[in-house]
């Protein structure tokens, strides 16, 4: 027998469904809304994992094709590697999660979901999260939660509590907020220039509602919940901590720290655990785990250094944001190119346009999603950092930060019938020193505008950090976070957005929670900071979007033709625009409205393109000129070829002003002739003329 658990939300029926399907795991919830299905499941090892410093825990979305009806496409035509939502959806359920988990635990953690079921009003994300909440309580598995999750839309101004797919996807806002039964944990964010005020209003009436589900999950965990069990502490003795303060002393570490320069930092560090090394050469124990001592020694005094002494390790001010500065056309020959950089964070961003049939096809759950025409990429080589690893293509943080910067930027771009492209934006980490994405976000619009793409507003994104102490009274919040106080500190908020409002948030924090004073506080600052990049940095690079795209960019006629008359642009098995690609080297788009873009780089072949197509779709009425190429000859007249698919006839008597016995007389195969259209005859067959044709003015 199993258990099961409903209650109503946002008007559907959520169901847990406890002990019916995965028996063997730490836990299983199999979940239910509406009829959206998830199996979620938590699993740990037995035994902690030897040789490392951090909690090892891996989250999985699985998506399952068979979840929508459809069977995957490729040679295998089944599953492979995750798709980009996947990665994203892994990483949400992530990171209000982590922090929830003892810092001193080594055992593998997984927690798995997957996709069985899809409701498009019900989005399989947001059930994940819950799901891996809930598997998560009721494990034995140490986890200080429960944690809930909540979506809220905005929609024609409405909010919209856990929205459809359609939505989610066409309306003004894509949050999504965690909660603890105190705090808010999480929040991501994508919005069409929402004002800080609506923002708020938004993330703390989902925490309101994440206090509902919190009460269904303790409610299942006070009859299932399993105890929790015991582990083995892998924290730092504190013996080893005093005797380092003997050795290196807190104001020896402070000196160590107290730096600008990374590298120089790095290399103080350094010495410190040689210095440390050379002491504790007897104690094999206390050697294996100096480097994370070390790391908590450096961890702790630059928290008193901020937190008790208001000092930064560069030595800026609280709200002080590193030297800034702008660049573009630094790349030649690409479409367009902007670099940015933060202190000793600096990103270069190329702009590639291409015609629309260059868009990004997506294969996934989602009906409403398609299609890409904006990708936004991120590269984080390891010389950036001053490592040497071998890249191995793009990981989960890489995926992330792109989508990241992608969403921040998508309110602003025009629309497809404003700009017919396709647009690739590669943001590439020349170094790396804190908050590479909102970089991303600055060098982006940068290599935009250089682009010529109409970008309607400048999008600068900046980062918060924050420091707390015992009390949720006592904590700072910083302005433009370097790696140091990112990796040491409690926080790491991220806003984009552009004068009027925001478009991308993420937040990741590393304790249980935060007050509605801080996050209040870290929007103000983080508007703040973006105006000052805005007006002062990106303003005086490049004001406006340039008037046309780059002299190497691919240019776009459009025309509007009859929607009927596609089937004849095309011709059988596209015979037809295949043969004006071949003759002009454009590249041709057509949608069902019967919009055609030509696509090139040279602007006679171009506009060949757009003539032949007008001739294809002509009604040949009397009095229009047309060039021809005569492609056959009868007895009785001869046939031209205006267009690829395109023919009509000459009769002989039409052909010169005197009588003539034979066509070949005049006319051979290959000539290229103008000719005046006569209209339809009584069988309705369109007729032309030679002879008729005036001359040429």
């Amino acid at each position: 027998m199993y258990k099961s658990y409903s209650m109503e939300l946002a008007g559907r029926t959520l169901t847990v469904d406890i002990g019916r399907v995965g028996a063997q795991a730490n836990a299983a919830a199999f979940m239910h809304y509406g009829d959206t299905t998830v199996l979620s499941t938590a699993t740990a090892s037995k035994e902690p994992r030897e040789g490392i410093d951090f909690f090892p825990l891996s989250v999985e979305y699985e998506e399952k094709l068979y979840a929508v009806g459809k069977i995957p496409g490729g040679f295998n035509k089944r599953e492979g590697k995750a798709s980009e939502n996947a990665v994203l959806t892994s990483r949400v359920i992530d990171r209000p999660m982590r922090p929830l988990f003892p810092k001193d635990y080594r055992n593998d953690v997984t927690l798995n979901n997957m996709v069985m079921s899809v409701d498009p009003d019900c989005r399989p994300e947001l059930t994940a999260m819950l799901g891996s909440a809930i598997a998560a309580t009721l494990s034995d598995i140490p986890f200080d939660g429960p944690c809930a999750t909540t979506q809220i839309g905005l929609v024609n101004g409405a909010f919209v509590v856990n929205p459809s797919q359609e939505q989610w996807k066409n309306g003004d806002l894509q949050l999504t907020v965690a909660s603890t039964k105190q705090k808010v944990i999480m929040i991501e964010a994508g919005a069409n220039e929402v004002p800080e005020d609506k923002m708020l209003e938004a993330i703390y009436m989902a925490h309101d509602i994440n206090q509902t589900i919190i009460a269904f999950i303790e409610k299942m965990a006070a009859e299932c919940g399993k105890p929790k069990h015991s582990y083995q502490s892998c924290a730092v003795p504190a013996e080893l901590f005093e005797e380092m303060k003997k050795i290196v002393t807190p104001e020896e570490m402070e000196v160590a720290v107290f730096s600008d320069d990374k590298q120089t930092r790095e290399e103080n560090i350094r010495q410190v655990t040689e210095k440390l090394k050379e002491a504790f050469a007897d104690n094999e124990e206390w050697l294996a785990i100096l480097d994370e001592a070390v790391y908590q020694y450096q961890k702790k005094t630059v928290r008193k250094m901020i937190l008790k002494d208001h000092k930064r390790p560069d030595g800026r001010a609280i709200d002080q944001i590193r030297p800034l500065a702008a660049e573009i056309d630094i790349i030649p020959r690409v479409h367009g190119s902007g670099m940015f950089t933060r202190g000793q964070t600096q990103i270069c961003n190329v702009c590639t346009l291409a015609p629309l049939a260059e868009a990004q096809r997506i294969d996934g759950l989602d009906e409403n999603e398609v299609s890409k025409r904006y990708m936004h990429h991120y590269n984080f080589p390891s010389y950036s950092v001053g490592e040497t690893k071998v890249s191995r293509g793009p990981g989960r943080r890489e995926i992330g930060h792109g989508a990241l910067a992608e969403k921040a930027l998508m309110p602003v771009l025009p629309s497809q019938e404003e700009f017919p492209y396709a647009i690739r934006t590669v943001s590439e980490t020349f170094e790396s020193n804190g908050s590479t994405s909102q970089a991303s976000v600055c060098a982006s619009t940068l290599s935009l505008m250089a682009a010529g793409v109409p970008i309607k507003k400048q999008v600068a994104g900046i980062s918060c950090g924050l420091v707390t102490g015992d009390t949720d009274d006592d904590y700072i919040v910083l302005t433009d976070i370097q790696g140091l106080e990112d990796f040491f500190g409690d926080m790491d908020f991220k806003v984009a957005g552009t004068h009027d409002g925001i478009t991308a948030i993420q937040m990741d924090i590393k304790i249980h929670g935060l007050t509605r004073p801080i996050v209040e506080e870290a929007f103000r600052k983080t508007k703040a900071a973006r105006e000052h990049i805005i007006n002062d940095i990106l303003t005086p690079c490049i004001a406006e979007p340039r008037k046309e795209v780059g002299k190497y960019a691919p240019k776009i006629i459009q025309i509007q033709i009859d929607p009927q008359k596609i089937g004849d642009v095309v011709g059988q098995r596209g015979k037809t625009i295949n043969a004006i690609i071949e003759q002009t080297g454009v590249k041709i788009d057509i949608t069902d409205d019967g919009a055609v873009s030509i696509c090139g780089t040279d602007a006679d072949a171009m506009q060949k393109a757009v003539k032949l197509i007008e001739i294809i779709v002509s009604d040949f009425e009397e009095g229009q000129i047309f060039t021809g190429k005569v492609v056959s000859i009868k007895e009785f007249g001869a046939f031209l070829e205006f267009a690829p698919g395109k023919e009509g006839m000459v009769h002989i008597s039409k052909i010169a002003k005197e009588r003539i016995n034979h066509v070949e007389d005049v006319l051979t195969l290959g000539d290229v002739v103008r000719v005046v259209c006569l209209g339809k005859d009584k069988m309705g067959r369109v007729s032309f003329s030679i002879k008729d044709c005036p001359e040429k003015i």
